[in-house]
């Protein structure tokens, strides 16, 4: 059998890495996925792809049901909460993008999927984000038509309503970021009060492997702001490096020490006030980041 051009992969790919990472969350699980897609594309006869993209949307779609569903036994003992891997955009904008597969990156996004079964996960992406029919969809996950409109209207009770639709301004989340940062290095209470909203919370994901992170969530910005600020006394070294970030299409920073990741945060920001912060200090989940050099 003659080797596929590569050339059409690589056009299909990204849709790939995108449907992948948003059921999965995680960047190095997806890139998995998609590498086997293309091993299993050059192994499968003329007859059985006559759309590329079709047939590996199909292959990466039911890998990622399955991975999910022996992922599903891990996450009942994780340490603490979880959170997705997180994912740098800032170096790779795409104007063209739909608000819909924008919204899709976000932390709250990802974490609200945790909600539905694999395979309602994969109904709804592939319908609501990137634009499937429903035939389309019954042929990947192996359903009725009738059957993925019922998995896809109770997926979006779920999760549907729940998306942010007003992101702050780039300069005004820049603003309370910097607020942000220079009230956590100076142990400022008030200064953290002052960007916070009353009724934020903190997710902290370490796995059992970050030395500080909560096991639940914290609640209420005079938690929030003690919380960090004991973080940043006990946690966080004197030398360590902090550098903005675009973080799944959200405001945040990484923080380095040795050029190594230490923890990277995301924030949802909304109208003058941050009002969740997601804290992925999980050693596993920051192998992809860039080097501080890259920021």
């Amino acid at each position: 059998m003659l080797e596929r051009p590569s050339e059409v992969f690589a056009e299909v790919r990204p849709i790939l890495f995108s449907i992948a990472y948003r059921m999965l969350g995680s960047v190095m699980d997806a890139e998995d996925v998609v590498q086997e897609a293309y091993l299993r594309w050059q192994e499968a006869s003329d007859d059985d792809v006559r759309s590329p993209r079709a047939y590996l949307a199909t292959i990466v779609t039911r890998l990622c049901i399955n991975q999910l569903r022996s992922a599903r036994v891990q996450r009942e003992v994780y340490v603490g909460p979880w959170l997705p891997e997180p994912l740098v955009t800032d170096h790779t904008p795409d104007p063209s993008a739909s608000v819909e597969l924008a919204e899709s990156l976000s932390m709250a996004f990802l974490v609200l999927l945790e909600r539905l079964s694999p395979t309602e996960r994969a109904v709804f992406l592939l319908r609501e984000v990137f634009d499937f029919d429903y035939h389309e969809i019954a042929r990947i996950v192996d359903k009725s038509a009738a059957n993925c409109r019922q998995l896809f209207a109770r997926a979006k009770q779920h999760v549907g309503t729940s998306r942010a639709r007003f992101p702050a301004k780039p300069e005004q989340a820049e603003r309370l970021m910097e607020r942000f940062t220079q009230a956590a290095g100076a142990g400022d209470v008030d200064g953290l009060l002052a960007v916070l909203a009353e009724d934020i919370t903190l997710w902290a994901d370490g796995g059992g492997k970050a030395p500080g992170a909560a096991l639940k969530p914290v609640h209420g910005a005079v938690g929030v702001a003690r919380f960090v600020i004991g973080i940043v006394r006990r946690v966080v070294p004197a030398e360590a490096v902090v550098r903005p970030a675009e973080i799944n299409g959200q405001p945040g920073f990484i923080a380095y020490v040795a050029g190594r990741p230490l923890a990277a945060l995301v924030f949802d920001i909304r109208g003058d006030r941050i009002h969740t912060i997601y804290v992925m200090g999980n050693p596993d989940k920051l192998q992809t980041l860039p080097s501080p050099e890259q920021r």
